[in-house]
């Protein structure tokens, strides 16, 4: 038996909020009478309540991205220094922010927030935005009486977070892109330039050099095939990508291999050190116990070999063992940061050295790509001319051949 269940409908808002202000902003509900109920539930009173008007093809949003998230945290954390109250710093933060899908969002907030619901406990219910640490730093703050600064350093974190990845992205996108259009622009030459000769050679008359023979081969085949070979690629994608998703095997077995790769390897290594020493650091000097500390690190790790890793130091230093003595045990971190991990523990000050090997190893980072990229640039051309090179001497040596001959 189908049941009909009413769709929530989005309408505009304008009124008057608990402060005797005006205010507006946006509500959901099934219909106008329940959306207006809503609002006075909140405190508010309702003057002008409106569907929204949705445009012939359908509202385009922008996504939040994890950089808004962190222009938001930062925006936040000004204006609480600033001294201006919670509910009233969303109002001027979301004024300033032009991605309308960010602005509902700060919106929805700050009614969950006004109408008496904890700050930590209304982010949570954007689990897609706000993960557990920044909520967890966010509690802490607000019970410590210190989200001010909570807020600093959780934008501070974001920050530097979301510009090393820019810097990861930055190494492997580049390369990645160039040798796609290699491959794309070498197949369009073997389907389509290639046959062309091919035809122009059945009049000589003559063989044809072995290299101009396999080029042709290769040539027939993907004419032949090439639907095969697309589908192929991008069901291998799939396929792939759902094994490393759902199995921990392939995950652990992909993890290890990428780190493994020569130059790269070593970059998402150091960021992978960054992100342990920024998370432990910004969750400890918050006030976070070190077990819980170490479970949110585990889980900004971002790779299953030591993502493993700090889940066995977390359980190590739960029995009580040091720190910097479970690091050791793992065999994956660097003594450089475990002498520095060893030294914040002796002297009392963790998060200020953790805080140090951050930055250290976020300079690496910034450094390597910087040579990568240098280092790449001749790479990719030669990588090119041996490519686009070797059709071209492949489809011109039986014309040299043919000139050598007369």
């Amino acid at each position: 038996m189908a049941t009909n269940v009413a769709k929530n409908q989005t309408f505009t808002w304008q009124g008057i909020d608990k402060r005797g202000q005006k205010a507006g902003g946006e509500v959901t509900g099934v219909n106008l009478a329940l959306a207006k109920a809503q609002l006075r539930k909140q405190g508010i009173n309702p003057t002008k309540v409106r569907k929204k008007k949705v445009s012939l093809f359908g509202q385009r949003k922008k996504k939040i991205t994890p950089g808004d998230i962190a222009l938001f945290t930062r925006q936040m954390a000004t204006m609480m220094k600033a001294g201006v109250p919670l509910v009233q710093s969303f109002d001027i933060v979301a004024d300033g922010i032009d991605n309308v899908t960010l602005k509902e969002l700060i919106g929805a907030i700050k009614l969950d927030v006004a109408s008496g619901t904890n700050f930590a406990s209304a982010l949570r219910k954007h689990p897609r935005h706000f993960d557990d640490l920044f909520c967890n730093l966010v509690d802490s703050g607000e019970q410590s009486g210190a989200l001010e600064t909570m807020l600093d350093r959780l934008a501070t974190y974001k920050e530097k977070s979301e510009t090393l990845k820019k810097k990861i992205k930055k190494a492997m996108t580049y390369p990645i892109a160039v040798i796609v259009v290699a491959v794309i622009v070498t197949g369009i030459l073997l389907v389509k330039v290639v046959p062309t000769f091919e035809e122009l050679f059945q009049d000589f008359g003559a063989d044809l050099p072995a290299f101009t023979q396999m080029v042709i081969g290769i040539s027939n085949i993907l004419q032949q095939w090439w639907l095969v070979f697309v589908v192929g690629i991008i069901a291998f994608i799939f396929i792939f990508r759902e094994a490393k998703l759902r199995s921990k095997r392939v995950s652990a077995i992909v993890d290890r291999l990428v780190l493994r790769i020569p130059v790269t390897g070593n970059i998402l290594e150091n960021s992978i050190y960054a992100r342990f020493s920024r998370t432990l650091s910004t969750t400890f000097a918050a006030g976070v116990p070190l077990v819980d500390a170490l479970t949110s690190t585990a889980g900004a790790a971002a790779n299953y070999i030591y993502t493993n890793a700090i889940i066995n130091v977390r359980e190590d230093v739960a029995t009580g063992q040091q720190l910097h003595f479970s690091m050791r045990n793992t065999n994956v971190f660097p003594n450089m940061l475990i002498q520095m991990t060893a030294i914040g523990e002796e002297s009392g000050a963790l998060d200020e050295m953790l805080d140090k090997a951050a930055e250290f190893y976020e300079e690496e980072v910034d450094n390597a790509v910087d040579n990568l990229t240098a280092l790449m640039e001749p790479m990719i051309m030669a990588v090119l001319g041996v490519l686009i090179g070797g059709l071209i001497i492949a489809m011109y040596l039986p014309i040299f051949k043919m000139g050598s001959v007369v």
